[in-house]
């Protein structure tokens, strides 16, 4: 093997390894699969009911937001929605079984966003809601 097809082996091969450390730390630099986007006026967020009929916690994605906003319906009037941003280091959640997971150091919080695992030690960010013609308003 030359040397110039030894240092393109090699930097392929720095270049592949990199990103396999990397990627997963990115994962929540996209919106959550299967996110719902919205429209942000005048500090509110309409989401239409009837997405709520397939499943009753559904992602909400408000455009130009880096984080998306997990919305659970929990009875027929009631609505819960949480901002899915780590209270720890401002890290992206997912959604694990029962709880919110933050991957950057493994704090939990139960669905209405309470601290079960630090680090983290404040509840998560929770915004209320309302509804009106057939639409739950997210008040920001």
């Amino acid at each position: 093997m030359n040397r110039r097809a030894f240092l393109k082996s090699s930097c392929n091969i720095c270049i592949l390894g990199s990103a396999g450390l990397l990627l997963p730390g990115l994962t929540g630099c996209v919106a959550t699969q299967g996110s719902f986007t919205a429209n942000v006026v005048d500090k509110k967020i309409n989401v239409p009911l009837q997405l709520f009929e397939k499943s009753s916690l559904q992602m909400i994605r408000p455009k130009g937001w880096y984080y998306d906003i997990a919305v659970q319906k929990i009875d027929h009037q009631s609505y819960t929605a949480i901002l899915m941003q780590c209270t720890h280091q401002e890290n992206q959640l997912t959604k694990e079984g029962s709880r919110f997971y933050c991957s950057q150091h493994g704090s939990q919080f139960d669905l209405s966003g309470k601290v079960k695992k630090g680090p983290a030690t404040e509840a998560l960010v929770t915004y209320a809601t309302s509804i009106s013609n057939n639409e739950l308003i997210i008040h920001l």
